[in-house]
């Protein structure tokens, strides 16, 4: 078997994933395909953290829309990143996997508090750490949470999980000519707007080199495919 290209590794999961055909909540057949692709990763040896949105309960920023204040619907969306943990947590166990909940809004009952050298002192044991509850900070989506847990635990890569099979110069769901680009810098997604992170996040992932690649969850394998090297997705690099 061919040895893993990276050691620890940060997969940013949207809500939207774990929600499957549903349209709202966990579909728990669609968590158990996304934790097991996980713990084949795991299983490889690599270290895995996991950042989860919460998209599919409410967006911040949706609610905010609808006269909600945005500080309590960031905190809204917050919790809902929770529920997605512990779901995902439930699913990975059930393959036999360690796994830690980790949040960064104080819950003790329920997840263990953002602590940066436990978690690492977690990864390095073997277990999959979920890190929910964003960055603890409304106004910073969960993609910024995922460039910052990410650097936090020194991890090599950002894994981006889409719908899509990378970075397109369009919506190629919307435009059939819409070009995938294979590799792609920092400085290219910012100027051209492309929908890959958003900018906070980026503009983390550019100031300290953080690759992200991003790729399609939804092809079976594909995840593992990315860990042990194979060119799966777009490239985001300096």
């Amino acid at each position: 078997m061919s040895e893993p290209a990276f050691h620890r590794i940060l997969l940013k999961l949207s809500g939207e994933a774990l929600m499957g055909n549903q349209g709202f909540g966990v579909d728990p057949n669609v968590a158990q395909r996304i934790a097991s692709e996980i713990h084949e990763v795991h299983a490889l040896g690599v270290q895995v953290a996991v950042v989860v949105g919460g998209g599919n309960f409410i967006r911040g920023m949706a609610a905010s829309a609808h006269g909600i204040d945005r500080v309590v619907a960031d905190h809204m969306g917050m919790l809902a990143t929770v529920i997605n943990g512990l779901a995902l947590q439930d699913a990975l166990e059930k393959l036999g996997a360690a796994t830690r909940v980790v949040t960064a809004i104080e819950m003790r009952e329920v997840a263990e508090p953002f602590i940066r050298r436990r978690v690492i002192r977690h990864l390095e044991k073997g277990r999959v750490v979920v890190l929910a509850g964003g960055t603890g900070s409304p106004y910073f989506s969960t993609d910024t949470a995922a460039a910052l847990r990410a650097m936090e635990i020194k991890a090599e890569v950002v894994l981006k999980a889409t719908k899509v099979d990378g970075v397109y110069d369009a919506d190629p769901n919307k435009v059939p000519t819409a070009q995938r680009y294979d590799r792609i810098s920092y400085i290219d997604v910012l100027s051209r707007g492309l929908a890959v992170m958003d900018t906070t996040a980026i503009s983390m992932c550019m100031d300290n080199r953080l690759p992200i690649i991003v790729f399609n969850l939804n092809v079976p394998g594909n995840l593992k495919r990315v860990v042990l090297g194979e060119k799966v997705g777009s490239l985001v690099t300096p």
